[in-house]
Protein backbone atom coordinates (compact mmCIF):
# COMPACT_ATOMS: atom_id res chain seq x y z
CA UNK A 1 0.00 0.00 0.00
CA UNK A 2 1.25 3.55 -0.27
CA UNK A 3 0.92 5.14 3.27
CA UNK A 4 1.13 9.15 3.28
CA UNK A 5 2.59 10.26 6.76
CA UNK A 6 1.36 13.62 7.65
CA UNK A 7 3.11 15.89 10.19
CA UNK A 8 3.87 19.84 11.29
CA UNK A 9 7.57 19.17 12.17
CA UNK A 10 10.69 19.08 10.01
CA UNK A 11 12.04 15.39 8.77
CA UNK A 12 14.82 14.36 10.26
CA UNK A 13 14.85 15.49 13.48
CA UNK A 14 17.79 18.33 14.17
CA UNK A 15 17.81 17.80 18.13
CA UNK A 16 16.14 15.52 20.02
CA UNK A 17 12.18 15.57 18.08
CA UNK A 18 10.75 12.22 19.65
CA UNK A 19 7.63 12.46 17.35
CA UNK A 20 10.16 12.98 14.48
CA UNK A 21 12.69 10.10 15.47
CA UNK A 22 9.17 8.06 15.51
CA UNK A 23 7.47 8.64 12.58
CA UNK A 24 11.02 8.50 10.50
CA UNK A 25 12.00 4.72 11.95
CA UNK A 26 8.26 3.68 10.99
CA UNK A 27 8.61 5.30 7.33
CA UNK A 28 11.97 3.47 6.73
CA UNK A 29 10.57 0.19 8.50
CA UNK A 30 6.79 -0.08 6.40
CA UNK A 31 9.25 0.39 3.22
CA UNK A 32 11.07 -2.93 4.27
CA UNK A 33 7.69 -4.67 4.38
CA UNK A 34 7.64 -3.22 0.95
CA UNK A 35 5.02 -0.22 0.91
CA UNK A 36 5.62 3.00 -0.68
CA UNK A 37 5.58 6.21 1.82
CA UNK A 38 5.19 9.63 1.71
CA UNK A 39 6.01 11.89 4.09
CA UNK A 40 3.69 15.80 4.14
CA UNK A 41 5.89 17.90 6.34
CA UNK A 42 6.92 21.35 6.33
CA UNK A 43 9.28 22.82 3.80
CA UNK A 44 12.81 22.15 3.99
CA UNK A 45 12.16 18.67 5.00
CA UNK A 46 13.96 15.29 3.01
CA UNK A 47 14.59 11.84 3.44
CA UNK A 48 16.60 9.74 1.50
CA UNK A 49 14.05 6.61 1.35
CA UNK A 50 10.74 8.15 0.75
CA UNK A 51 8.84 11.31 -1.18
CA UNK A 52 8.52 14.03 0.75
CA UNK A 53 5.90 16.86 -0.35
CA UNK A 54 6.52 20.35 1.35
CA UNK A 55 3.01 21.10 3.67
CA UNK A 56 1.50 23.78 3.51
CA UNK A 57 -0.66 24.72 5.95
CA UNK A 58 -3.01 27.74 4.54
CA UNK A 59 -4.41 24.98 2.13
CA UNK A 60 -6.64 21.89 2.42
CA UNK A 61 -5.00 19.22 3.54
CA UNK A 62 -7.23 16.84 1.11
CA UNK A 63 -5.90 19.50 -1.63
CA UNK A 64 -2.29 18.12 -0.92
CA UNK A 65 -3.03 14.49 -0.70
CA UNK A 66 -1.96 12.39 -3.90
CA UNK A 67 -4.43 10.43 -5.88
CA UNK A 68 -1.76 7.66 -5.37
CA UNK A 69 -2.41 7.53 -1.64
CA UNK A 70 -4.05 4.54 0.14
CA UNK A 71 -4.21 5.68 3.69
CA UNK A 72 -3.25 8.95 5.27
CA UNK A 73 -1.57 8.75 8.95
CA UNK A 74 -1.95 11.91 10.45
CA UNK A 75 -0.33 12.89 13.46
CA UNK A 76 -2.81 15.46 14.58
CA UNK A 77 -6.68 15.78 14.79
CA UNK A 78 -7.58 16.47 11.62
CA UNK A 79 -9.86 20.00 11.00
CA UNK A 80 -11.55 18.54 7.86
CA UNK A 81 -13.30 15.32 6.52
CA UNK A 82 -10.14 13.42 5.12
CA UNK A 83 -11.57 12.02 1.44
CA UNK A 84 -8.97 8.67 1.86
CA UNK A 85 -9.14 6.27 4.51
CA UNK A 86 -6.53 7.70 7.40
CA UNK A 87 -5.60 7.05 11.17
CA UNK A 88 -4.50 9.77 13.76
CA UNK A 89 -1.81 8.92 16.26
CA UNK A 90 -2.39 11.06 19.31
CA UNK A 91 0.65 11.96 20.97
CA UNK A 92 0.30 13.91 23.90
CA UNK A 93 -3.08 14.46 26.77
CA UNK A 94 -5.68 16.21 25.54
CA UNK A 95 -7.92 18.06 27.67
CA UNK A 96 -11.27 16.87 28.17
CA UNK A 97 -12.66 20.00 25.57
CA UNK A 98 -10.27 18.84 22.23
CA UNK A 99 -12.03 16.97 19.91
CA UNK A 100 -10.62 13.55 18.89
CA UNK A 101 -11.47 11.20 16.22
CA UNK A 102 -12.59 8.15 15.98
CA UNK A 103 -10.19 6.17 14.40
CA UNK A 104 -7.21 7.93 16.95
CA UNK A 105 -4.67 5.68 17.86
CA UNK A 106 -3.05 6.10 20.91
CA UNK A 107 0.81 5.48 21.88
CA UNK A 108 0.06 3.15 24.94
CA UNK A 109 -2.83 0.91 26.63
CA UNK A 110 -3.25 2.94 29.60
CA UNK A 111 -3.15 6.09 27.09
CA UNK A 112 -5.91 5.08 25.47
CA UNK A 113 -7.77 4.02 28.36
CA UNK A 114 -7.90 7.42 30.02
CA UNK A 115 -10.05 8.25 26.44
CA UNK A 116 -12.13 4.85 26.35
CA UNK A 117 -10.44 3.67 23.72
CA UNK A 118 -8.66 0.46 22.91
CA UNK A 119 -6.97 1.68 20.04
CA UNK A 120 -2.81 1.97 20.65
CA UNK A 121 0.44 1.11 19.02
CA UNK A 122 3.56 1.61 21.29
CA UNK A 123 6.03 4.21 19.73
CA UNK A 124 9.58 2.27 18.46
CA UNK A 125 12.62 3.23 16.98
CA UNK A 126 14.93 2.61 14.67
CA UNK A 127 17.88 1.13 16.91
CA UNK A 128 20.44 1.40 14.26
CA UNK A 129 20.36 4.90 14.61
CA UNK A 130 21.36 4.36 18.34
CA UNK A 131 24.35 2.19 17.54
CA UNK A 132 25.21 -0.77 19.95
CA UNK A 133 25.61 0.27 23.95
CA UNK A 134 28.72 -0.92 25.38
CA UNK A 135 27.41 -2.40 28.80
CA UNK A 136 29.89 -3.14 30.20
CA UNK A 137 31.73 0.77 30.98
CA UNK A 138 31.94 2.47 34.05
CA UNK A 139 28.64 4.29 35.42
CA UNK A 140 28.68 6.78 37.59
CA UNK A 141 25.71 8.83 37.82
CA UNK A 142 22.14 8.38 37.16
CA UNK A 143 20.02 10.44 34.44
CA UNK A 144 17.17 12.92 33.98
CA UNK A 145 15.59 12.78 30.69
CA UNK A 146 12.87 15.47 29.57
CA UNK A 147 11.79 18.79 29.06
CA UNK A 148 12.93 20.12 32.58
CA UNK A 149 11.05 23.35 32.53
CA UNK A 150 8.20 21.39 32.17
CA UNK A 151 6.86 21.22 35.85
CA UNK A 152 4.82 17.95 35.12
CA UNK A 153 8.00 16.01 34.10
CA UNK A 154 9.22 16.90 38.10
CA UNK A 155 12.66 17.75 37.52
CA UNK A 156 13.10 19.20 41.30
CA UNK A 157 11.75 15.79 42.38
CA UNK A 158 14.59 13.86 40.66
CA UNK A 159 16.99 16.25 42.17
CA UNK A 160 15.58 16.62 45.07
CA UNK A 161 15.77 12.45 45.32
CA UNK A 162 19.92 12.48 44.52
CA UNK A 163 20.06 14.80 47.45
CA UNK A 164 18.46 12.30 49.87
CA UNK A 165 21.60 9.57 49.24
CA UNK A 166 25.16 9.51 50.49
CA UNK A 167 26.46 10.46 47.46
CA UNK A 168 24.67 9.35 43.96
CA UNK A 169 25.37 11.99 41.69
CA UNK A 170 22.75 13.12 38.23
CA UNK A 171 22.75 14.64 34.71
CA UNK A 172 20.48 16.55 33.33
CA UNK A 173 19.37 16.35 30.02
CA UNK A 174 17.19 19.22 29.02
CA UNK A 175 17.53 21.67 31.62
CA UNK A 176 19.82 24.55 33.31
CA UNK A 177 21.03 25.17 36.52
CA UNK A 178 19.41 28.78 36.70
CA UNK A 179 15.79 28.54 35.65
CA UNK A 180 14.07 31.83 35.64
CA UNK A 181 10.92 30.38 33.48
CA UNK A 182 9.91 28.91 36.99
CA UNK A 183 10.21 31.97 38.91
CA UNK A 184 13.69 32.04 40.12
CA UNK A 185 15.25 28.38 40.80
CA UNK A 186 19.17 27.51 41.07
CA UNK A 187 20.49 24.76 41.40
CA UNK A 188 23.52 24.96 43.43
CA UNK A 189 24.71 21.22 44.60
CA UNK A 190 27.79 19.66 42.39
CA UNK A 191 26.71 16.56 42.41
CA UNK A 192 23.84 17.73 39.88
CA UNK A 193 25.26 18.70 36.28
CA UNK A 194 23.46 20.21 33.62
CA UNK A 195 23.95 19.69 30.01
CA UNK A 196 21.06 21.56 28.13
CA UNK A 197 18.75 20.31 25.52
CA UNK A 198 20.98 16.99 23.90
CA UNK A 199 20.84 15.28 21.02
CA UNK A 200 22.66 13.22 18.33
CA UNK A 201 25.76 11.56 19.61
CA UNK A 202 25.84 13.93 22.54
CA UNK A 203 23.13 12.52 24.30
CA UNK A 204 23.67 8.98 23.46
CA UNK A 205 27.54 9.27 24.90
CA UNK A 206 25.53 10.74 28.43
CA UNK A 207 23.24 7.85 28.20
CA UNK A 208 25.53 4.99 27.36
CA UNK A 209 27.70 6.38 30.96
CA UNK A 210 24.50 5.94 33.09
CA UNK A 211 23.68 3.99 35.90
CA UNK A 212 19.59 4.33 35.56
CA UNK A 213 16.66 6.91 34.54
CA UNK A 214 15.42 8.70 37.04
CA UNK A 215 11.90 9.93 36.06
CA UNK A 216 9.46 11.19 38.80
CA UNK A 217 7.01 12.42 36.16
CA UNK A 218 3.82 13.82 38.08
CA UNK A 219 1.51 13.43 35.16
CA UNK A 220 0.23 10.25 33.05
CA UNK A 221 2.89 10.14 30.84
CA UNK A 222 1.05 9.07 27.36
CA UNK A 223 4.30 6.67 26.66
CA UNK A 224 7.86 8.37 27.36
CA UNK A 225 10.56 8.06 24.71
CA UNK A 226 13.05 8.61 27.17
CA UNK A 227 12.21 5.56 28.83
CA UNK A 228 12.51 3.12 26.05
CA UNK A 229 15.84 5.13 24.82
CA UNK A 230 17.15 4.60 28.26
CA UNK A 231 16.27 1.01 28.80
CA UNK A 232 18.49 0.33 25.37
CA UNK A 233 21.32 1.62 27.14
CA UNK A 234 21.07 -0.58 29.62
CA UNK A 235 19.50 1.99 32.07
CA UNK A 236 16.72 0.50 34.79
CA UNK A 237 14.00 3.19 35.29
CA UNK A 238 13.29 4.63 38.52
CA UNK A 239 10.02 7.00 38.29
CA UNK A 240 6.17 7.38 39.18
CA UNK A 241 3.54 4.61 38.69
CA UNK A 242 1.42 6.67 36.13
CA UNK A 243 0.22 6.31 32.35
CA UNK A 244 2.59 4.43 30.50
CA UNK A 245 5.05 4.05 33.13
CA UNK A 246 3.49 0.03 34.80
CA UNK A 247 3.27 -1.16 30.96
CA UNK A 248 6.91 -0.37 30.10
CA UNK A 249 8.55 -1.01 33.14
CA UNK A 250 8.07 -4.33 34.46
CA UNK A 251 9.59 -4.86 37.86
CA UNK A 252 12.74 -6.42 36.36
CA UNK A 253 13.31 -3.11 34.55
CA UNK A 254 13.20 -0.57 37.02
CA UNK A 255 11.21 0.84 40.46
CA UNK A 256 7.87 2.30 40.52
CA UNK A 257 6.78 4.65 43.63
CA UNK A 258 5.91 7.98 44.38
CA UNK A 259 7.79 7.91 47.36
CA UNK A 260 10.95 10.51 47.41
CA UNK A 261 12.40 8.43 49.93
CA UNK A 262 11.80 4.82 48.68
CA UNK A 263 13.19 5.84 45.41
CA UNK A 264 16.03 7.40 46.82
CA UNK A 265 16.70 3.95 48.25
CA UNK A 266 16.02 2.35 45.61
CA UNK A 267 18.94 3.96 43.12
CA UNK A 268 21.43 3.38 45.10
CA UNK A 269 20.68 -0.31 44.38
CA UNK A 270 20.75 0.64 40.55
CA UNK A 271 23.83 -1.59 39.91
CA UNK A 272 22.05 -4.82 40.49
CA UNK A 273 19.57 -4.18 37.70
CA UNK A 274 20.95 -6.68 34.16
CA UNK A 275 21.67 -4.18 32.01
CA UNK A 276 21.61 -6.64 29.26
CA UNK A 277 18.06 -7.71 29.93
CA UNK A 278 17.28 -4.16 30.31
CA UNK A 279 18.69 -3.34 26.46
CA UNK A 280 17.42 -6.50 24.98
CA UNK A 281 14.06 -6.02 26.45
CA UNK A 282 13.91 -2.11 24.65
CA UNK A 283 15.75 -3.43 21.43
CA UNK A 284 13.35 -6.46 21.10
CA UNK A 285 10.10 -4.64 21.98
CA UNK A 286 10.24 -0.95 21.49
CA UNK A 287 11.45 -1.39 18.00
CA UNK A 288 10.37 0.24 14.74
CA UNK A 289 9.75 -2.67 13.02
CA UNK A 290 7.17 -3.90 15.35
CA UNK A 291 5.81 -0.82 15.55
CA UNK A 292 5.02 -0.50 11.88
CA UNK A 293 3.81 -4.02 11.67
CA UNK A 294 0.96 -3.07 14.01
CA UNK A 295 0.24 0.10 12.37
CA UNK A 296 -0.18 -1.89 8.87
CA UNK A 297 -2.73 -4.03 10.89
CA UNK A 298 -4.61 -0.60 11.68
CA UNK A 299 -4.61 0.44 8.28
CA UNK A 300 -5.85 -2.23 6.61
CA UNK A 301 -8.66 -1.78 9.04
CA UNK A 302 -9.51 1.30 7.64
CA UNK A 303 -9.07 0.44 4.45
CA UNK A 304 -11.86 -1.85 4.14
CA UNK A 305 -13.92 0.36 6.13
CA UNK A 306 -13.96 -0.05 9.55
CA UNK A 307 -13.63 2.30 12.45
CA UNK A 308 -10.56 2.17 15.01
CA UNK A 309 -13.14 2.38 17.93
CA UNK A 310 -16.30 2.07 18.82
CA UNK A 311 -17.17 5.33 19.60
CA UNK A 312 -15.76 8.55 19.66
CA UNK A 313 -12.36 8.83 21.84
CA UNK A 314 -13.15 11.37 24.93
CA UNK A 315 -11.55 12.18 28.23
CA UNK A 316 -13.21 10.27 31.08
CA UNK A 317 -11.87 11.98 33.84
CA UNK A 318 -12.76 15.54 32.62
CA UNK A 319 -10.79 17.76 35.24
CA UNK A 320 -7.53 15.78 36.01
CA UNK A 321 -5.64 17.22 38.73
CA UNK A 322 -2.87 19.46 37.05
CA UNK A 323 -0.61 17.54 39.20
CA UNK A 324 0.01 13.99 40.32
CA UNK A 325 0.85 13.02 43.88
CA UNK A 326 4.81 13.30 44.90
CA UNK A 327 5.50 12.35 48.57
CA UNK A 328 8.64 14.41 48.75
CA UNK A 329 10.33 14.15 52.59
CA UNK A 330 9.82 17.41 53.64
CA UNK A 331 6.33 17.39 53.14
Amino acid sequence: MHILIVHDQKIPVAGYGGTERVIWGLAKSLQGLGHQVTFLVPLGSHCPFATVIPWNPNISLNEQIPDSIDVVHLNHTPNEPIKKPFVVTVHGNPSGETPLNINSIFVSKNHANRYGSNSFVHNGLDWDDYGKPDLNQPRDYLHFLGKAAWRVKNVQGAIDTILLTHNEKMAVLGGTRLNLKMGFRMTWSSRIQFHGTVGGQQKLDLLSHSKGLLFPVRWHEPFGLAITESLYFGCPVFATPYGSLPELVPEEFGFLSDQEDKMADAIQHADEYNKQHCHAYARDVFDSLTMANKYVKAYEKVLNGHFLSERTPDLLEKYPPKFLAWNNKSL
